[in-house]
């Protein structure tokens, strides 16, 4: 039985956009249902997003701690960031932030999973890279005055206590909760991590030039 996402479109009646931010904004569109009524649809426009599951040899993930004020708590995540450019390829989106996040590179790269975080509310798609063959990146660690990332704290935990955390209703943030599970599910798969996609894989949610 082949289960997979396919590519649909509603007639769109009319839309405008109410709100516009910094990166994301909110379009109201009037969308024609299939028994012929309309309804109203709300909803998040999003450039996109990466997220790096670092692992080393140990078998431990790199994690950073963030607050984040929507939800009034501080949350283990996965280095991550926004595809800012317009048709950003999403591998060197990622490098990026490891990079400024982690002050790290890494030689091996792989698509981990990809996902939409929210897709009854928002269009926001996200890459999750699996990066193995990490190391400390050159020159001196990225900086930027008043950026968040000078609030992180970075360190590596083991995969297991990651899925654990998950399981265990203490680690809520859907890149990370998302990724471990994935790579939990990759080890014990045939062909482990080498049966992943390339990291240059197509990605129809976000399509990119490699």
């Amino acid at each position: 039985m082949n289960i997979k996402d396919t590519s649909e479109i509603w007639e769109t009646l009319s839309s405008r956009r109410p709100f516009q931010g910094a990166k994301t904004a909110v379009d109201s569109d009037e969308v024609r249902m299939p028994d012929g009524s309309t309804a109203r649809r709300d909803y998040q426009v999003h450039p996109g997003s990466v997220c790096v599951l670092a692992l080393d040899e140990d078998g431990r993930v790199l994690v950073l701690s963030q607050y984040r004020h929507p939800v009034r708590r501080r949350l283990w995540e996965l280095p991550a960031g926004l595809l800012d450019v317009p048709g950003e390829n999403p591998l060197l989106g990622a490098q990026r932030e490891l990079y400024e996040e982690a002050h790290a590179k890494a030689e091996d790269w792989r698509v981990l999973v990809d996902f939409y975080a929210s897709p009854g509310g928002s269009d926001e798609a996200i890459r999750v890279f699996l990066a193995r063959g990490v190391s400390e990146a050159d020159g001196e660690r990225y900086s930027e005055s008043g950026s968040e990332e000078a609030d992180m704290e970075v360190t590596w935990v083991p995969l297991a206590e990651l899925v654990r955390g998950v399981l265990a209703g203490e680690l809520g943030n859907p890149g990370l909760v998302t990724g471990v599970l994935a790579l939990s599910a990759a080890l014990a798969g045939e062909g482990g991590v080498d049966a992943l996609r390339p990291a240059l894989a197509p990605w129809p949610a976000r399509p990119y030039e490699a």
